[in-house]
């Protein structure tokens, strides 16, 4: 049998049973919050960077944070509905996550769902302080692959009003006790199962090539066997009392990275910028000197007719920002080079693309 998985660039419709965390995911409305880097597991599969494995830095998305406020700044940046808080481990800097929790809370709201990955079987005394502290939604990733050791701290969780869930990569070569773990599962206050794609990556190519594992082809990071059984666990689990969800690579990649960076876009474009096709932010651009900047963006306002914020200095770069639109106009006529500028809506910007839409260089 042959199964084809949606692909991916809109949102998906959520799934009767589906964690919410998952559904605010897949709308782009959450906030990334990466409390800690540290993180003593070493699993072979894992993806993490380089420039975040181990740090001690926090990330709210991709912009590195050094104060709560700055955390609850990219928040409202990208309009957030709730967070996710990941790592790392979040739970070997407890206090700094459930700080986070309390944080979150008292800026957004009661409503604002919070979701934290952790693979330590905590004490269960401390699952009442993050339940009183509003966290909605805990997600333990297995070590071994069992329950057994993490039953008390999940009844605990369970216990203090916290939507208790696992959350797994989808391990080719693990079939046998991914199918044992579906029946210990049903049993358990577990009210979901995630399991992601297996992912090959920079960070773990060598690990995978070991364990025998290659790409399934295409554009995808995706290890090839890893949808094939996620489907069929899927099935198995179809009349099971938890539910039961597989995130594919290319959707993680292009759906929900894509629609968190297009809400972030939309809720910051200026005035004289446009969201691409691709969800990057376009504008024209025309490099100017410091020292000439106020006279040129002046002569421009008035020769155009410019309002107010659809023209504006970038000193950082030293160019005037302005419609892409009255680029291509201007880059018929003058003599100094006018330019297309792309740029990733994130909190800084990173440059992806410049055109000369004329011959000046």
């Amino acid at each position: 049998m042959t199964v084809s998985l949606p692909m991916a660039t809109e949102i998906l419709p959520a799934e009767d049973g589906e964690a919410e965390g998952c559904v605010q995911c897949q709308r782009g409305s959450k906030l990334v919050l990466f409390v800690t880097g540290k993180c003593h597991w070493g699993c072979d599969y894992c993806p993490l960077s380089d420039n975040r494995r181990e740090s001690p830095d926090m990330f709210a998305n991709e912009r590195r944070c050094s104060t709560w406020d700055e955390v609850i700044e990219e928040g409202h940046a990208m309009r957030a509905t709730g967070t996710g808080i990941t790592g790392g481990d979040p739970m070997l800097d407890m206090e700094k996550s459930l700080e986070a929790v309390h944080q979150l809370k008292s800026a957004f709201g009661p409503e604002h769902h919070i979701h934290l990955y952790t693979s330590i079987p905590f004490q269960v005394d401390r699952a009442s302080d993050f339940g009183a502290a509003g966290l909605d939604e805990i997600r333990f990733h297995l070590l071994d692959g069992t329950l057994e050791k993490y039953l008390p701290v999940i009844q605990a969780c369970s216990d203090a009003g916290i939507n208790v869930g696992v959350e797994l990569p989808c391990e080719p070569d693990k079939e046998e006790q991914l199918f044992a773990l579906l029946d210990t599962l049903h049993a358990s206050p577990v009210q979901f199962l995630n399991l992601n794609e297996l992912e090959i990556t920079v960070g773990n190519q060598q690990n995978m090539d070991v364990r025998g594992f290659n790409l399934s082809g295409g554009i995808t990071a995706a290890a090839e066997g890893s949808a094939d059984l996620a489907l069929r666990l899927k099935e198995a689990a179809n009349d099971l009392d938890f539910h039961l969800k597989f995130c594919s690579a290319r959707y993680k990649d292009a759906g929900q990275l894509r629609a968190r960076f297009k809400r972030r876009g939309q809720a910051n474009l200026r005035p004289y910028e446009v969201l691409s096709d691709d969800d990057t932010i376009v504008f024209g651009a025309i490099p100017t000197s410091l020292e000439d900047a106020k006279d040129d963006v002046e002569e421009l306002r008035q020769e155009l007719a410019i309002a107010d914020g659809w023209i504006r200095y970038d000193a950082q770069h030293q160019r005037i920002e302005l419609p892409l639109s009255l680029a291509e106009e201007l880059a018929e006529v003058m003599s100094v080079a006018v330019h297309l500028i792309e740029v990733h809506p994130t909190h800084d910007r990173l440059e992806v693309g410049m055109v000369h839409l004329n011959s000046h260089r």
